[in-house]
């Protein structure tokens, strides 16, 4: 009888892409394959283990199986060690190395940038790539290698130091407020043009901050990119949410009813616990520990 060979990595990782997404065709455009590749390595990977199925199709997508959600726990443990495994392998080249960096688009288009100038001049052979999300990245997946975070990292695998607090506050552009002028309180904003979110409310901890309940029907702008709000509050359409540290870098940003609400954030630089082994890594992750720092600081004056 010939012996039945182990499932490729390529398998398991189509699989891993389909419990996530929960379809076949968003597995596809996670992993830039074809959805009939990715519906070909799931049932071979089925075939392989027994034949048991590991999806079921619903209404609201494939959902595992049982046999799915004992597999699961396993295949992330493989992903770990394939991610330590590519992670050493480019680290292990001493001339050239890459850097993924996952920030919040607002920090990652205003703040990274010059905290990163100066690394970047004095390693010129280590190429960053940046992902700009308000998504938490999973750095045990390698989503990223490090990371600007505006919650607690709880991964135990995971380095982080907590470098500050940012602020967030309600800005204005003079342009705005020389032609609608200030609120004299809260009960005032809603009769203001309003820059806000569309149809992703922010975070149940931030809303718990606010001295009022927010609806998207505030907001006489409404886009869920953060940048887009800020860009929209520099061009004098609206009062809007802005980092303090941010705003106090740009003189035309003026706070609008100040001291009304105390919104602030904790600031962490987190990285794999593997990359403390290599030196660029941890001089990278000193470099946006000691910017982002002076950064949180700067909001604090």
């Amino acid at each position: 009888m010939r012996p039945r060979s182990e499932p490729s990595w390529d398998l398991y990782r189509s699989f891993l892409a389909v419990l996530r997404t929960g379809s076949l065709s968003a597995a596809a455009r996670q992993l830039r394959l074809t959805q009939p590749t990715i519906g070909r390595q799931v049932a071979a990977l089925e075939a392989a283990l027994g034949g048991a199925p590991l999806f079921t199709r619903s209404q609201r997508g494939l959902l595992p199986t049982p046999a799915a959600t004992r597999l699961r726990k396993h295949v992330e443990g493989m992903e770990v060690a394939a991610a330590a495994l590519a992670r050493d392998a480019v680290s292990s080249e001493p001339e050239r190395m890459v850097a993924r960096i996952s920030a919040p688009e607002v920090l990652g288009m205003e703040v990274l940038p010059g905290v990163l100038r100066g690394f970047q001049l004095r390693e010129p052979q280590v190429a960053i790539e940046l992902s700009l999300s308000d998504e938490v990245a999973d750095l045990l997946r390698r989503d990223s290698d490090l990371a600007i975070r505006l919650v607690r990292p709880t991964q135990k695998a995971i380095v982080a130091r907590k470098v500050g607090e940012v602020g967030l506050g309600l800005y204005a552009h003079r342009r705005y407020l020389d032609r609608f002028g200030q609120p004299r309180s809260l009960a005032e904003l809603p009769s203001h043009l309003l820059v806000g979110f569309d149809r992703r409310p922010p975070p149940k901890s931030l809303q718990g901050s606010l001295p009022m309940a927010v609806s998207r029907d505030l907001f006489a702008f409404r886009c869920d990119s953060d940048l887009a709000q800020l860009a929209a509050i520099r061009a004098g359409m609206g009062i809007g949410f802005c980092h303090a540290g941010i705003a106090r870098a740009d003189p035309d940003l003026v706070p609008v009813l100040p001291g009304t609400f105390d919104m602030r954030l904790p600031l962490w630089i987190a990285m794999h616990g593997d990359l403390k082994r290599h030196p660029r890594f941890r001089a990278l992750f000193a470099e946006l520990a000691e910017g982002f720092a002076r950064f949180a600081a700067m909001a604090r004056r």
